[in-house]
């Protein structure tokens, strides 16, 4: 029987610095699972990549084995100087329930915060392209994306500060007491510097944006009221600034203490304030060494975005209950799954011992008339039945039984249903076809009569 797992870091965990190293960027998301689908004992595999987060997510009828695997994938890419200890591993229905919660913000740094949907869906559709996400997988976190609506929809997560960028401005407010007449440069103008510009909009800086592609820059700050500067105008906007946020996808440090030497000196000590929101790290940590520059990583925002929780306790505690419905909704799908190939090898397995024994009673009565021949066969098809019937019954109403995952494995070990057996129903049941399950139960069930 094919089981989840998860294995992974976050920000609860390790700190930036570890989970830059293992930070793939999403047009890598591909090519990593298809990497990672050759060489583990993976049926399904999901990958997901985010500034608080690394985690790899399968399905595996060899659990032990994968994620020994998953595991050593993970671990082979950490720095000498981190323990294998950062990486956490859940296996079963905890995978579903983590699942549930990541797409739903609450294992967040800001719980509530929207981006945290989209890159899981985006880690979902990457696993699609690969090839690498199958009916299991396909439907956790099918439904992990109507849970994230049905929370959002029916609690008050959302409301407030709800994202690092605006955490981010939330802690350049508490810097200066307020931003109004202040210069903020936007440093990096992809989906992380739209949400902080939006923040800062409301604030009354003098936003400037700065960004490799000058049409982005200028887009952007033209949606915020703010100012596009050229790329090469970097080092004097830096001198000029009293914020920085730094948000960019580069892969490497771009504020280097080389590159802020002279715009330190030209400062001439006046302090200067970056918030570094990029994973990997815009900013070289010794930056903040310096004389007068003041650097916060997202790390440093866990303050700001746990004030920002204590808001919204109660709203978390609400969709934690919609997370455990959610959770047994799957789990009864799960079980429904799992319940259809065991009926329908169950009804084989029998059917054949019934064929083979009623074979060799013909080939003992060799002057049966046709009459007396369907009389037989009759009465083994009968006896079948009626042999059946109850533990049917129970089969089907361990669909929506908790316990009947317990009673399917039972029947399973007790007439070596394999994971073979299963081959020809289960992959021909896509995400969402609840109706076929239904139907195949439906007819499985059912042919073993009604009669006592």
């Amino acid at each position: 029987m094919r089981d989840f797992l998860v294995v992974g870091l976050s920000h609860r965990t390790a700190p930036v610095e570890v989970r830059e190293r293992l930070a793939v960027a999403p047009e890598r998301l591909e090519d990593e699972l298809r990497e990672i689908g050759a060489k583990g004992s993976f049926d399904e595999a999901l990958l997901i990549s985010t500034c608080n987060r690394v985690e790899l997510y399968a399905t595996s009828a060899n659990p032990t084995e994968a994620i020994r695997s998953a595991r050593h994938t993970l671990a082979s890419r950490l720095p000498d100087t981190a323990s294998e200890d950062v990486l956490y591993t859940e296996r079963g229905v905890a995978v579903v329930r983590h699942a549930f919660r990541v797409a739903s913000s609450l294992d967040s740094m800001v719980v509530g915060e929207p981006q945290i949907l989209g890159q899981v869906k985006e880690a979902y559709d990457a696993a699609r392209s690969a090839g690498t996400a199958g009916t299991l997988l396909g439907r956790c976190f099918s439904q992990a994306f109507s849970t994230a609506k049905r929370i959002r929809n029916e609690t008050g997560i959302a409301q407030g500060t709800v994202s690092v960028s605006s955490i981010a401005c939330e802690l350049a407010k508490k810097i200066f007491g307020n931003l109004d007449g202040r210069r903020t440069l936007l440093f990096g103008a992809g989906e992380m510097g739209e949400a902080a510009a939006r923040s800062l909009r409301q604030t009354g800086t003098r936003l400037h944006v700065i960004n490799r592609s000058e049409e982005r820059a200028e887009t952007l700050a033209s949606a915020c009221g703010g100012r596009p500067v050229p790329y090469e105008r970097l080092t004097t906007e830096l001198a000029e600034a009293d914020v920085v946020i730094a948000s960019t996808a580069s892969t490497k440090f771009i504020l280097t203490p080389e590159l802020m030497k002279g715009v330190v000196r030209s400062r001439r000590h006046r302090p200067l304030f970056i918030i570094d929101i990029a994973v990997p790290r815009d900013v070289d940590p010794r930056v903040g060494t310096m004389d007068n520059v003041f650097v916060y990583d997202v790390d440093d925002l866990q303050q700001v975005a746990e004030e920002n929780l204590a808001v919204r306790a109660r709203e978390a505690t609400q969709a934690e209950r919609i997370i455990e419905e959610e959770v047994e909704s799957f789990l009864t799908w799960r079980r429904s799954l799992e319940l259809a190939p065991t009926i329908v090898a169950l009804r084989k397995q029998f059917g054949e011992v019934a064929a083979d024994e009623l074979r060799r009673a013909l080939g003992r009565l060799q002057n049966l008339n046709p009459s007396d021949r369907a009389v037989l066969e009759a009465m083994a098809r009968s006896l079948v039945n009626k042999l059946l019937h109850q533990p049917m019954i129970e089969l089907k109403a361990s669909a929506t039984d908790p316990d009947g995952a317990q009673l399917i494995d039972t029947v399973r070990r007790l007439f070596a249903i394999t994971e073979d057996d299963n081959t020809a129903t289960e992959t021909s049941i896509e995400v969402g076809d609840e109706a076929n399950v239904t139907q195949l139960t439906a007819a499985a069930s059912g042919s073993t009569g009604e009669s006592k």
